[in-house]
């Protein structure tokens, strides 16, 4: 009898979970169709103001532009960094962070309404044909660019490589006008440059597409070469006013100066969607000093470098703090419609610290001196004031200064960072302070 207490005890209990179980689903399913049902509510209210908008504006609307508004308000709803992106902003998009496209090899910019030379890219069209940095392009294809905007007149200055283009300049000093006919090739951006500071290698990364691993690479093996194993004292990777890229660049930079260790992380909303990257053995440096120099410009993919230098002690951090730009974004295709950049997750430094909307301070807080008329103007708001951000905790920092002066001679951050590298100054607590001293003694 006691053992068929039990074995009725038992399936009266199996029958309870499994009662459980069903009215859980049941509950569940219930509350999905619910949602379903207030989802397809909504979107039925969404098309009635669309019909109304088609039938009683007071003009025919252009009905493929309606619609793109109303995704774009849907995605800047949501943050400040997702957004629609039509099949020209995604081409667009594309060309910046492949770092390659047919065109002439010229730096413009917009100055009193004319198109203005700023340089000349080397070894390109235009270096070849002689445009000259001060150049004013005043036709492009007999077409006066007289009232077109930048973008609009740069995208007529590319094109498919091997075709050609017709340029009229204007030159200061030279009485007539000049006419060039170019002919489109590859042009790389250069994100990264570098000099030679005498026994310091200084290296400008100033966006993060395909080319700035492979760019940092020849420039890290050009310098040491240069300046000599024995007398290179270390480096300076400016990373002021960067404001970010591809996330796999920026691993890559990082994992250039580490053995090992995670470099970064990505959270997104469930747990399962956590990714670690992590560095490679190989330091291209062989272990020489580095100096990181970032400022309120510095952003996202520049934040994950400087954290994780900063994290792992293998450089020190000179400047500002910086944007604090610390979300992912991922672009969607939309085949021929464009595509949507959504955020999908958050950074976090190898130590777990968030950069979102609070940034990376660094060791050494240095500041530029601003020139009068630039006062006010020099600082950036920061993620943390942008309308909409995500909320990171109650410690959110604000922007601050991104003001770099032109002259290399008045830039205090940067001669900090030499001083640093040569010894002439000592930060204890860095390892890139260490090293100098050392080197100083051979």
């Amino acid at each position: 009898m006691r053992k068929l207490s039990l074995l009725l005890l038992g399936a009266m209990l199996g029958a309870g979970t499994v009662t459980l179980a069903t009215q859980s689903r049941l509950l569940s399913t219930t509350s999905a169709v619910a949602a379903a049902s207030d989802t397809y509510r909504q979107l039925n209210l969404f098309g009635d103001v669309f019909e109304k908008i088609r039938s009683d504006y007071v003009e025919k609307p252009d009905e493929g532009k309606l619609i793109e508004s109303a995704i774009n308000g849907m995605l800047s709803g949501l943050d400040p960094h997702s957004s629609y992106l039509d099949s020209k902003s995604f081409r667009d998009m594309q060309v910046q962070t492949r770092g390659e496209f047919g065109g002439l090899g010229i730096e413009v910019t917009m100055e009193e309404g004319l198109i203005k030379v700023v340089t000349p890219i080397d070894d390109t069209p235009a270096s070849r044909a002689g445009v000259m940095a001060g150049d004013v392009i005043t036709h492009i294809d007999d077409e006066p660019v007289q009232g077109l905007t930048l973008n609009q007149a740069v995208e007529k200055m590319r094109g498919a490589v091997n075709s050609s283009v017709r340029l009229k300049i204007a030159r200061k000093g030279a009485s007539d006008g000049l006419e060039l006919k170019l002919t489109r090739d590859v042009i790389r951006i250069r994100s990264v440059r570098s000099r030679n500071e005498t026994d310091v290698g200084y290296i400008r990364i100033t966006q993060f597409n395909e080319q700035t691993f492979e760019g940092l690479k020849n420039s890290i093996d050009s310098l040491t070469k240069d300046i000599g194993g024995d007398k290179l004292k270390g480096f300076v990777i400016d990373l002021r006013n960067n404001p970010g890229g591809l996330l796999d660049q920026a691993i890559a930079v990082s994992d250039a100066f580490l053995e090992r260790g995670e470099i970064v992380s990505t959270r997104g909303r469930n747990a399962d969607e956590t990714q670690r990257y992590n560095a490679r053995a190989g330091d291209l440096t062989k272990g020489k000093p580095v100096v990181v120099l970032i400022n309120g410009g510095s952003a996202s993919a520049s934040e994950i470098v400087a954290g994780a230098l900063q994290d792992h002690k293998r450089a020190t951090i000179i400047g500002s703090r910086s944007f604090g730009k610390g979300s992912v974004q991922t672009i969607i295709p939309l085949g021929s419609n464009g595509a949507i950049r959504l955020t999908t997750a958050r950074y976090y430094t190898p130590s777990g610290r968030s950069i979102q909307a609070k940034g990376i301070d660094p060791e050494i807080q240095v500041l530029n001196e601003v020139p009068a008329e630039l006062k006010g103007k020099d600082e950036t708001k920061g993620e943390a004031a942008l309308k909409g951000h995500l909320k990171n905790g109650e410690d959110e920092q604000g922007g601050s200064s991104a003001y770099v002066p032109p002259d290399p001679k008045n830039d205090k951050q940067l001669n900090y960072a030499l001083d640093l590298l040569r010894g002439v100054k000592v930060n204890d607590a860095s390892s890139a302070a260490k090293q100098p001293d050392k080197t100083k003694q051979n």
